[in-house]
């Protein structure tokens, strides 16, 4: 009986004695599972409640390129970052100087080349102008000589009514309607006019080709004939 009661007793008493079942040993996951259940962890949107937008990292991307290039240039540049900075003023006073130039001369002609390819000047033939560019042709003043000389040509085609006669005029329009009625003619005639608001708006020296060149297109515009079906218009060159 004593030895049922002690076989019995016996857990009860191991437990009071402070014997402990050994613990469980670690847990051994593979390599390549173990990064991807980390992976996986790290994925979820509690972990990225923080991280920039899309825009901000383009916009980071953006600023890390611009601020290499920046670091590259002051390497090059003689006297580092300083002389880049002395760089830029200049090259930006360039800028600003070319612009100023260029605008007003655009507005300018935008302008000017409103005004009638006669404004300004007396009735007179085609005749008189031929000899008024003959005489600035003489002197070497090519800029009246090549205007003249267009007035010349375009003053001939009213004189043989191919044009009407129209006050106000612009060396473009008279180009283009002058192309309806003489197509053969029109590139040169548009060329002529392009040339005309060069020397008269643009302040491009005029030269002893151009009046060369616009002395031949006088003789060939008294030898053509108008169309039998005009053309439609090439379009108008005026600057807008």
């Amino acid at each position: 009986m004593t030895a049922g009661l002690g076989a019995a007793f016996a857990p009860v008493l191991a437990a009071l004695s402070g014997a402990a079942t050994p613990p469980p040993g670690p847990v051994d996951i593979p390599r390549d599972p173990a990064a991807d259940l980390a992976r996986e962890e790290l994925s979820k949107p509690i972990y990225h409640q923080d991280d920039p937008s899309l825009i901000q990292r383009v916009l980071n991307w953006l600023m890390d390129r611009f601020s290499e290039l920046l670091d590259r240039a002051s390497n090059l540049a003689p006297g580092g970052p300083f002389g880049l900075i002395v760089l830029a003023l200049v090259l930006l006073a360039v800028v600003i100087a070319v612009r100023m130039r260029l605008g007003p001369l655009r507005v300018a002609r935008r302008a000017a080349a409103r005004r009638g390819l006669f404004a300004g000047e007396g009735p007179r033939t085609a005749d008189e102008y031929r000899r008024l560019a003959d005489a600035h042709a003489a002197r070497g003043d090519w800029d009246a000589a090549v205007q003249d000389r267009l007035r010349a040509v375009v003053r001939a085609l009213e004189e043989r009514a191919i044009l009407d006669e129209r006050a106000g005029r612009t060396a473009d329009e008279a180009a283009a309607e002058a192309g309806i009625h003489l197509p053969q003619l029109a590139d040169p005639l548009q060329a002529a006019a392009v040339m005309f608001d060069d020397v008269r708006y643009g302040a491009h020296p005029a030269t002893a080709d151009m009046d060369a060149a616009l002395r031949d297109l006088d003789t060939r515009c008294a030898a053509a004939r108008p169309a039998a079906e005009p053309v439609a218009a090439a379009p108008d060159r005026t600057p807008r």
